[in-house]
């Protein structure tokens, strides 16, 4: 067996930063843990840059299968594992500061979910694949529902809280009540938190169990779990009497269904998505934006590894095809109805793995090459990803160190007493929209639309843009909110000055990033067709 030390770098970095945060609590406070977890992702993403540059590295290998692919994609998928955990720890720091989650068990979870991500990029098995996804998703379960309930005053009176009169100090009825109504909000998000929390782990558990169901039937007609000897064997046809020779199997048509189900959910695709705005209204902020952005991602590689590698095109294509209209149609028409803020952009992320999805189901019309299909989902892949955490980046600013999303009619007017921070939300949700002066949400849907109509799927394509004009609908909505008249005091923040340092760092270099390849795609595209 071939063990190359280097290619497993990026790995190694970012297990040892969870370790070395879990040692770090130990002996230091929260700011040691939150600073050897920066470190520890800059680490990692270095790491990932380092093996990126050089030949494609594989490791873990019998014969010509690998179970370790150190390819420049993997480099890729590394690095933007590694930027979401270090931005994501950067709009924790005021829910941290707050005391509203435990540092140390905070920073370890989300260390680990980043070593989950790194290793999933570089799967060359089923069993590599699958173990990675899951450590990439099981401390989400604990992510969700850890939340602890802080001092009042430290919520009530936190960064970004919200600016009412503040009650004379003689007043003690008054300041009681007002603390005793923070404390019960508190209350009520930690509640809504541990049942986010367990419905996220009992849905994640069932899809697992397909996962793996579908990987052993496929080893049971194969008897391969590389992927590619899988491929090998499954275009070659079942082994004497499993079924016609060169034709799928029933026992590999039920696995390949089963695999493609269970990936699915960690994407949200419909049918196979009711766990996501739950999960994601119920969970801390910072949390929810890891599970729109990390964690869809992951999905949506492990989705790619399978299908562009392993399962039949004439098969695995229809299939997708159908999820991804199902999936677009009904985020975008039930976000129409949202109120709450963090619901609705859930309820976007779920059509946003709709139009993910569709350039694989270009395959449903013939062989067309699978090359530039696959570039076309990590290139609306990763725009969304950007895109997505601005949004979510903005909202964090916007509300109490603690607080949840809140419901959109508390943003009615707040661009107008934060232009700075209101301004950058409306680009984001401009951006998923697909709208300029947002190019670079334009640009993603574009390259989608151009890889189905390149692929034989103008009917997919045509479908694409009747949808993205479904999302016109609630997120022009909701930027026009954010410049309307104030009718009530709302929990938005009032002004820059509110805005922590950390979560305006991170506003900042997303939408930079987002203007930047609105004029400059290039460098994202040609990064995603390696």
């Amino acid at each position: 067996m071939i063990i190359d030390q280097t290619a497993l770098l990026p790995a190694y970095a970012a297990a040892v930063a969870a370790v070395l945060v879990l040692l770090t609590d130990l002996f230091a406070g929260p700011r040691a843990v939150i600073a050897a977890t920066a470190a520890g992702a800059v680490l990692t993403a270095g790491a990932a840059v380092l093996v990126g540059v050089g030949p494609d590295r594989l490791s873990f290998c019998a014969g010509d299968a690998c179970s370790y692919l150190a390819t420049d994609r993997a480099a890729l998928i590394g690095v933007l594992f590694a930027l979401l955990a270090l931005a994501v720890l950067a709009l924790s720091a005021p829910m941290l500061r707050a005391g509203a989650v435990p540092a140390g068990e905070y920073c370890f979870l989300l260390a680990c979910s980043m070593t989950g991500g790194v290793v999933l990029g570089a799967a060359g098995d089923l069993i590599t694949l699958i173990v990675a996804l899951e450590t990439l998703t099981l401390p989400l379960y604990l992510l969700v529902g850890l939340r602890r309930v802080a001092s009042p005053r430290a919520v009530f009176t936190g960064v970004g809280a919200p600016v009412f009169p503040e009650p004379p100090v003689e007043d003690g009825d008054v300041r009681l009540h007002a603390e005793q109504d923070v404390a019960a909000e508190q209350l009520r998000m930690e509640r809504t938190g541990a049942e986010s929390a367990v419905t996220f782990f009992v849905v994640s558990v069932v899809a697992t169990s397909v996962t793996l169901l579908g990987a052993a039937l496929l080893y049971a007609a194969t008897g391969a779990l590389h992927l590619s000897a899988l491929a090998a064997a499954i275009t070659a046809g079942p082994s004497a009497g499993a079924g016609a020779p060169g034709g799928p199997a029933p026992l590999i048509g039920v696995g390949c269904a089963l695999l493609v189900g269970g990936l699915a959910f960690k994407v949200a695709a419909v049918p196979f998505h009711a766990w996501a705005p739950a999960t994601y209204d119920g969970a801390p902020l910072p949390v929810a934006a890891y599970l729109s952005t990390a964690s869809k991602l992951g999905g949506v590689v492990a989705l790619l590894a399978v299908v562009h590698h392993v399962l039949p095109v004439a098969e695995t294509g229809p299939v997708l095809a159908v999820l991804a209209v199902l999936t677009m149609t009904v985020g975008n028409v039930v976000a129409l109805r949202q109120t709450r803020t963090v619901r609705l952009l859930a309820w976007s992320s779920v059509a946003q793995a709709g139009y993910i999805l569709a350039p694989l189901g270009a395959s449903a019309l013939g062989s067309p090459p699978q090359d530039p299909l696959v570039a076309a989902t990590l290139a609306y892949a990763a725009f969304f990803v950007l895109l997505e955490l601005a949004a979510f980046a903005a909202v964090v600013a916007l509300r109490p160190a603690a607080a949840d999303g809140g419901d959109l009619a508390d943003y009615r007017g707040v661009a107008r007493r934060a232009p700075w921070v209101g301004g950058m939300l409306a680009f984001a949700l401009i951006g998923l929209a697909g709208l300029p002066p947002a190019l670079a949400g334009l640009f993603a849907k574009v390259t989608v639309v151009r890889a189905l109509v390149d692929g034989g799927a103008s009917w997919l394509a045509l479908i694409v843009a009747l949808n993205a004009v479904i999302g016109l609908a609630y997120y022009v909505r909701v930027a026009a909110l954010l410049y309307g008249t104030p009718t009530r005091d709302g929990s938005a923040g009032t002004g820059w000055t509110h805005v922590p340092w950390p979560v305006g760092a991170v506003l900042v270099v997303t939408t930079v990033l987002a203007v930047t390849l609105g004029f400059a795609p290039e460098p994202l595209l040609r990064l995603t067709a390696l």
